[in-house]
């Protein structure tokens, strides 16, 4: 078939002809290509036909619900499950080694989440961090609070993990002259406790509803933001579906923020709360596409 004698036999045993050794070297370099396709297509078509299953995994964060309303909606006959990590970088490497078909992560500006092979990022909103007081607290009486007023109190942070939290906090509050003094370290209802005790307070989405014994107020200048991201396998059983998720994701987080931000704020003080700059939401694949959102959207609580 290709025109030349490969091999002579001989006693001692097969030995390349010049002509082989051509051929030898070509086939060194094609046969490692052939393996990956061989691999690449067989995980690919273990995906698509995948679609009896979808496993979702989802940081502390206010999309995970909608996220799964939209896959329903999508795959109608799928079994969706789901498991909480407090690191987005976990999730992200789970994704990619098969063992989650979508996931909601986050990062912030500064400190983006790697790429990895396999796996598209969809940003979906980046919104602003707001501060979480006592509501006793003199600070509580102001309609924003500077960031150098919080850095003498007491805080209370969650544990350090992959998504760097609590190292972009520090980093912002370096900027602003000095690290705060955070001898609490708690996430969700034991961070709240501390904080209405009035031993400490945090930080936390805009739309958090204020429990009885806190309040929650903007940062003056928004110097702290926070990105939701969607996650999944470029060929996955979720792949084809893709616009119409970010659409229901999107769809249903503004309606949710809105309703959070209406029970708390009342409908003439949603802009002034929510936003003290344009917020940005990119939807689908057009990352050039931007809405100003800033009166229908804030974030859910960031502690959980």
């Amino acid at each position: 078939m290709l025109g030349g004698v490969l091999f002579h036999r001989r006693q001692e045993g097969a030995v390349a002809t010049p002509f082989g050794e051509l051929v030898l070297d070509r086939a060194r370099s094609v046969l490692p290509g052939m393996d990956g396709l061989i691999a690449d297509t067989a995980r690919a078509a273990r995906r698509m036909s995948a679609c009896d299953r979808v496993r979702i995994g989802s940081v502390s964060a206010p999309l995970l619900g909608q996220l799964v309303l939209a896959v329903e909606s999508a795959l109608p006959d799928a079994q969706v499950t789901t498991r909480c990590q407090h690191s987005p970088v976990t999730l992200l490497d789970e994704l990619a080694a098969d063992r989650l078909e979508a996931a909601v992560l986050g990062d912030h500006p500064d400190q983006r989440l790697p790429q990895r092979d396999g796996v598209t990022l969809h940003p979906l909103a980046t919104e602003p961090v707001f501060a979480l007081l006592p509501a006793a607290h003199p600070l509580a009486r102001l309609e924003e609070v500077p960031l150098t007023a919080l850095l003498d109190e007491d805080w209370a942070v969650p544990r350090p993990d992959g998504d760097r939290t609590r190292e972009y906090w520090s980093s912002i509050c370096a900027a602003a002259g000095r690290h705060p003094f955070a001898p609490y370290e708690a996430e969700g209802r034991p961070l709240i406790e501390l904080v209405r005790a009035g031993l400490a307070l945090s930080l936390c989405q805009a739309t958090f509803i204020e429990v009885p014994g806190t309040a929650v107020r903007p940062l003056a200048g928004t110097p702290l933001w926070y990105r939701h991201v969607l996650a999944w396998h470029t060929d996955g059983p979720l792949a084809p579906h893709g616009d119409d998720i970010l659409h229901r994701v999107t769809a249903g987080h503004r309606g949710t923020c809105a309703s959070a931000a209406l029970t708390r704020a009342g409908a003439p003080d949603i802009r002034k709360r929510l936003a003290l700059r344009p917020l940005e939401f990119t939807v689908g694949r057009d990352k050039d596409r931007r809405e100003d959102t800033a009166a229908s959207c804030g974030m859910a609580n960031m502690t959980g």
